[in-house]
């Protein structure tokens, strides 16, 4: 592990620091002669020593720092420096960089060779410091295998032949349709996208973006609502990576000037996969974006969402009402219909006749008539409600109340003995309330068929295998309005590991406010009151804010301050 000259050294300063005895060293000395091995193996394979206390006394002997992986917040830039095989190969890992100096976390830093070969390969000045070979293998697999992007992955099997690169110049206007078809489809485009929406799929982002800049094509997902640069493509691969999308998407590829809308149905990992594809014209190319849906994943049932248990005993209480408006609040992509499919799938029976006109359909049911609104056709929000009253409906789903025409309908609907559950965009559920008022509709109809409001916020659920507990601050309690002192209080950050890719965080939970509308709400509602007064006395009555919620889930442990501060 270190250069041999300091074999005898290194076995007395051991002795001397009381880590080992004579004897374990004679044993280990004896050994070395027949086996070759470094003598700090050879007390570790025989259990005189643990591997982290060799290497920190090694450390302390050669005044070469130690540096403790397992901790270390690592940035992934600095570590792609090195090529994968070469760390492999001499077990290292880059773990700084300060300007033209690359800090190299090694368990032999005395080795010139393999220093001198990393200097000629990144062309930096390396400075080593000590690791055990163990955080080391294991950073190397956790970093190389989880990070490695698509075109990194493709390059390394050497089937990777850029031909579309190489073929045309950067910059080159491919206008020859088949021209461009050939590069769309030549096998190193097609293995490049595949991979990109494979390693999407592998690492559960709901979207991938593709997105045409100045001088490269970059690729980026959203994992937990968040998104992430896994790609950086040559831009002259840009035009056949963008057809190879519409060609798979079933897309006019000789359009680049009007957006267009198609779809991929395909199978990765054993699982059905659908992705909606949108592109968008911009100044550098096309913009493509692709929402993945699995259509294998099972709708997520009403105790999977985050419902506290006081609130989910509620809620299902709401649901099971013959009749009224039940409405989901809350900004795009907050959840809210995921929220509704669990309710329908909830209330699902062979007794129901359940309709749904939505936009679009996400998630198939079994059992209900789900309806997809058609623009073209004139199949709108307002005008599907009307038909689908003609269907002898029990419950009925419409996406969203964007107009006072949808609100009436939706209004009549539940006046006339239905259970109609849509949507709005609000931020809490008292201005579900204010916001019916305000597109037209009168108090005492808002008060007579609105029966409940769910408003959520959707909040990435720490990873529960690298969580790392704190203890709060005072300040931060005072913030929260929580009791107590710090002491009474185990709170949790992110922290890093290869489950949930570096990131700290995997999976999402909803935060709920959850509004009943009872006597006492209703005549307010008809007096006019302001929505200030009536969140007054909801929370008089009970109601548990959003920022109540996500409270509830830092103290359990579930989800960040960071988390819940930024969404409430």
């Amino acid at each position: 592990m270190v250069d041999k000259r300091f074999y005898k050294s290194v076995g007395e300063y051991l002795i001397e620091e009381g880590i080992i005895t004579s004897w374990q060293l004679e044993e280990a000395l004896k050994e070395q002669v027949n086996s070759g091995d470094s003598l700090g193996k050879i007390l570790v394979r025989l259990g005189y020593i643990d591997e982290e206390t060799l290497i920190s006394a090694l450390s302390k002997q050669l005044k070469i720092p130690f540096v403790d992986l397992k901790t270390y917040n690592f940035d992934l830039e600095v570590v792609n420096i090195i090529p994968q095989t070469m760390a492999e190969k001499y077990n290292v890992i880059a773990i700084s960089k300060i300007g033209k100096v690359l800090t190299v976390a090694t368990a032999d830093p005395l080795n010139i060779m393999v220093i001198d070969e990393l200097h000629s390969i990144t062309k930096y000045n390396i400075t080593p410091v000590f690791s055990t070979e163990t955080q080391i293998k294991e950073a190397i697999a956790r970093f190389y295998s989880q990070h490695r992007t698509a075109t990194q992955r493709i390059k390394e099997e050497s089937t990777y032949v850029p031909a579309a690169e190489t073929e045309f110049e950067a910059g080159e206007a491919l206008e020859d349709i088949n021209e461009l078809k050939r590069a769309a489809d030549s096998s190193s485009v097609v293995k490049l996208v595949d991979a990109i929406i494979n390693d999407a799929v592998k690492k559960n982002a709901s979207d991938i973006h593709v997105e045409p800049d100045e001088k490269a094509l970059f690729v980026r997902i959203r994992i937990d609502g968040v998104l992430y640069e896994v790609e950086k493509i040559s831009q002259k691969l840009q035009p056949a990576v963008i057809s190879r999308i519409k060609i798979m998407a079933d897309m006019d590829i000789a359009e680049r000037r009007l957006p267009q809308d198609g779809r991929i149905g395909l199978k990765v990992q054993n699982r059905d996969i659908e992705l909606r594809v949108s592109t968008f014209p911009t100044i550098y190319g096309e913009n493509v974006v692709m929402r993945i849906l699995d259509k294998s994943s099972a709708l997520l049932g009403l105790e999977e969402l985050g419902f506290s248990k006081s609130k989910l005993e509620e809620f299902r209480k709401l649901i099971k009402r013959p009749h009224g408006i039940i409405l989901a609040t809350g900004p795009t992509g907050s959840g809210k219909t995921t929220t509704l499919y669990a309710a329908l799938n909830e209330i699902n029976s062979v007794e129901k006749n359940i309709l749904t006109l939505e936009e679009p359909v996400e998630y198939k049911i079994g059992r209900i008539r789900q309806t997809q609104v058609n623009p073209k056709a004139g199949l709108m929000f307002a005008s599907g409600l009307k038909f689908m009253l003609r269907q002898d409906p029990d419950i009925m789903m419409v996406g969203e109340i964007r107009d006072m025409e949808t609100a009436e309908m939706a209004i009549r609907a539940a006046l006339t003995g239905h259970l109609v559950f849509s949507t709005l965009h609000t931020n809490d559920a008292v201005g579900a309330v204010t916001r019916l008022i305000d597109m037209g509709v009168e108090p005492y109809l808002v008060s007579s068929s609105v029966i409940g409001v769910i408003a959520q916020r959707l909040v990435r659920l720490l990873c529960s295998k690298c969580k790392i507990a704190y203890t709060p601050d005072k300040g931060l309690l005072q913030t929260l309005e929580l009791p107590g002192s710090p002491k009474d209080y185990t709170f949790y950050r992110p922290g890093k590991c290869k489950e949930c890719f570096n990131i700290g965080y995997k999976g999402r939970t909803a935060l709920f406010e959850l509004l009943v509308i009872d006597e006492e709400l209703q005549k307010l509602i008809v007096d006019r009151v302001s929505g200030v007064e009536l969140k007054k006395v909801a929370l008089k009555k009970g109601l548990k804010t959003l920022r109540s919620d996500g409270v509830d889930k830092i103290v359990k442990g579930i989800t960040s301050v960071s988390e819940v501060l930024q969404l409430t």
